[in-house]
C-alpha cells in the first residue's frame, strides 16, 4: 500500500499549492527537490512575499532507513527499519486579522509488521475571532462524521492537549483536531483512514480560504502587526520546544531547510508584554484555553 499512498499524498501536495496559489493571486511556489542520505527525500515548495503570504510551505517527504540508537532513545521506538511518508503545510499571511494555519497527514510504518496514521489540522489567529473559529471546527467537524462519530470529539480533545504550551500556560490557538498512531480498527479500515487523511488534505485550502475572506479587508495598524509577530513568536516556540514532527525530522536527520520551514519570516519577543484591559489583544490571550466547546457557538 506504499506506493498507493506516497501517489495520493503527492495528489494532495500537488493540490493544496494549486489552490493556494489561486488564492494569493501574484506569487507561485518554488519547489526544492531533496536527497536524504540514510534513503528517501521529498518535495519542499515554499511561497514567499505574495499578496497572501509572507511565508508559505507545502512539504511533501518519503524516508526510511534503519531505526537509530537515538530514535530508540529519543522517540521511544522499538523496531528495525521505520519508513515514514506525508504532507506538512505551514501557512503565514501578511494580515493581522487573517490566521495561521497548520495541517499534517502521514503515514508511518515499522518492520513491515506494525503502521498507524497521523495528521490533523489547527488554526493560530493572531487575533481569535470566535464566530470564525467556531466556523473553523464544524468543517472538520463534518469531514470527521464521514468517517465515524467519535473522530472529532476524541481528536479535538487531542488537539486541546497537544497544542498546548505548558511554560505559557495557553493553547498554541484555537485548535482543531490531531490524532497519531491510527490503526484499522473493527469499524474503520486502513483503506479509510487514507481517504480521511485524504480528505482533511483537499479541505484544507478551503477551510483556510474561508478564514482569509473574513478577514483580509479589515483595517489594521502598526499594533496589529506587532502582535502578530508576538503571537508568531508563541508558535515558534511551540514547534522547536513542543512539536513531535520537528522532532522526529532532527532525531531522523531529516533537513532542516525542509523541518524548519514552518518558522515565519519575522517574529518577536517582547519582555513583558501586557495587553491593555478590554482590548482584542487581552480578548485573544483569553481565548486561548484548552476544551472550548466551538460548535457551541454555532447555535
Amino acid at each position: 500500500m506504499k506506493s498507493d499512498i506516497v501517489r495520493a499524498f503527492k495528489k494532495v501536495q500537488d493540490y493544496i499549492c494549486g489552490e493556494l496559489e489561486r488564492l494569493d493571486g501574484a506569487a507561485k511556489f518554488k519547489e526544492d527537490l531533496w536527497q536524504r542520505e540514510g534513503g528517501g527525500g521529498g518535495r519542499t515548495r515554499v511561497i514567499q512575499q505574495g499578496e497572501v503570504f509572507e511565508k508559505g510551505g507545502v512539504n511533501f517527504s518519503e524516508v526510511y532507513g534503519p531505526v537509530s540508537d537515538l530514535m530508540r532513545k529519543q522517540l521511544k521506538m522499538e523496531g528495525d527499519e521505520f519508513y515514514a511518508t506525508g504532507v506538512s503545510i505551514v501557512l503565514h499571511p501578511h494580515h493581522p486579522f487573517v490566521p495561521i494555519m497548520h495541517m499534517n497527514i502521514r503515514y508511518f510504518q515499522l518492520d513491515d509488521k506494525d503502521y498507524w496514521f497521523g495528521g490533523g489540522i489547527d488554526m493560530t489567529p493572531h487575533y481569535v475571532d470566535k464566530k470564525m473559529a467556531a466556523k473553523f471546527h464544524d468543517g472538520l467537524n463534518k469531514i470527521c462524521q464521514k468517517y465515524h462519530p467519535d473522530f472529532y470529539t476524541n481528536f479535538k480533545k487531542w488537539a486541546d492537549d497537544y497544542f498546548f504550551i505548558p511554560h505559557r500556560n495557553e493553547t498554541r490557538g484555537v485548535g482543531g483536531i490531531f490524532y497519531d498512531h491510527q490503526r484499522a480498527l473493527n469499524d474503520v479500515t486502513k483503506e479509510e483512514l487514507l481517504h480521511f487523511a485524504i480528505d482533511l488534505g483537499n479541505a484544507f485550502p478551503h477551510l483556510y480560504e474561508e478564514q482569509y475572506l473574513a478577514g483580509y479587508k479589515k483595517e489594521y495598524s502598526e499594533e496589529n502587526i506587532q502582535f502578530r509577530n508576538l503571537r508568531r513568536g508563541r508558535y515558534v516556540e511551540f514547534n522547536l520546544v513542543h512539536d513531535r514532527g520537528t522532532q522526529f525530522g532532527l532525531k531522523t536527520g531529516g533537513r532542516i531547510e525542509s523541518i524548519l520551514m514552518s518558522l515565519p519570516e519575522h517574529a518577536s519577543w517582547l519582555y513583558n508584554f501586557q495587553a491593555k484591559t478590554g482590548s482584542p489583544e487581552e480578548s485573544t490571550l483569553l481565548s486561548l484555553k484548552k476544551d472550548v466547546d466551538w460548535l457551541s457557538l454555532l447555535k
